[in-house]
């Protein structure tokens, strides 16, 4: 059998165990969670927030909605007495009974030409 020739220089030997590297490493990852934490924590705080904010806003457009409902009923009771108030017959009442006057006879016509 022939003798193989084996060349150990290409083979990568173990690296000893460095406490500075894994430290290091160590570090990096840590500084990335906490960067990922805070991040995390502010875009759920700024969720909550929000969900809050729209729950606010929808219970004031309900009260809003609300009073215009309230608002365009008092408008319509407003324009019917005040249609009441107007109607003729109310009116000429009025002026017999509480004022004294009457409807002009013939003779306090003047005819203007």
């Amino acid at each position: 059998m022939a003798q193989a020739r084996v060349d150990y220089s290409k083979v990568a030997s173990p690296r000893a165990f460095g406490g500075s590297e894994a430290a290091t490493h160590r570090i990096d990852i840590f500084k990335y969670l906490m960067i990922c934490m805070v991040v995390f924590t502010i875009v759920s705080v700024f969720h909550v927030w929000s969900r809050f904010k729209l729950v606010d806003l929808n219970l004031q457009i309900s009260e809003i909605g609300k009073q215009v409902t309230e608002a365009g009923q008092e408008q319509k009771r407003l324009k019917l007495e005040a249609a009441s108030l107007r109607a003729p017959a109310r009116v000429e009442a009025i002026a017999k009974n509480e004022l004294g006057m009457a409807l002009p006879t013939e003779q306090q016509i003047i005819h203007v030409k």
